[in-house]
């Protein structure tokens, strides 16, 4: 009886304490991961506006790809928005919206598609530049061969940027 319960009890107790390591690892490493992000959001709003300051809006107004919205002093907004492509999640832009409430610039804070393939869309200058001055959303795009869910996925990434900006615009530019 003794040696059919041991190899259990052995390894629930491998467990607990791998379990305990991952807590105590997730604990020690939280705040150097959330600096991480922060650091690679301002670098990618100073690359789509420049240096400057930026106020950030806790709320995502209902729509879950949203991770965070800046705004600039000169009502410049910077959407982040993480979308599926090929990979779910995989697509994770900042989409800069100018004052008019048009696109303005759209940049990579990570990329989890197909090296080669859906990495396309941020390689290609040429079909992200389909994407400026749309104001609207349900953009018209051509898709690039071979990353066609990476396209479509950079393509609902910005229609959803846009749809929460035209929806929630005086919020947005209030700051709330």
């Amino acid at each position: 009886m003794k040696s059919k319960i041991m190899p259990s009890v052995v390894l629930t107790i491998i467990c607990a304490i791998a379990a305990l390591l991952l807590v105590f690892a997730y604990e020690l490493t939280k705040e150097s991961i959330a600096e991480q992000k922060q650091l690679r959001f301002n670098s990618s709003v100073e690359a789509l506006f420049g240096k400057t300051d930026c106020t950030l809006i806790n709320n995502n107004f209902g729509e879950e790809s949203i991770q965070a919205i800046a705004v600039t002093p000169d009502k410049k907004t910077a959407i982040q928005v993480a979308a599926d492509g090929y990979s779910k999640g995989g697509i994770n832009v900042l989409i800069g919206i100018d004052e008019n409430g048009s696109v303005s610039g759209i940049e990579f804070v990570s990329l989890g598609e197909t090296p080669g393939l859906g990495t396309k869309i941020r390689d290609n200058s040429d079909f992200r530049q389909q994407f400026y001055g749309a104001s609207a959303p349900d953009v018209q795009i051509d898709t690039i061969s071979n990353a066609t869910f990476s396209s479509n996925g950079l393509k609902n990434a910005v229609d959803t940027a846009l749809k929460v900006y035209s929806e929630n615009k005086e919020a947005i530019l209030n700051g709330k």
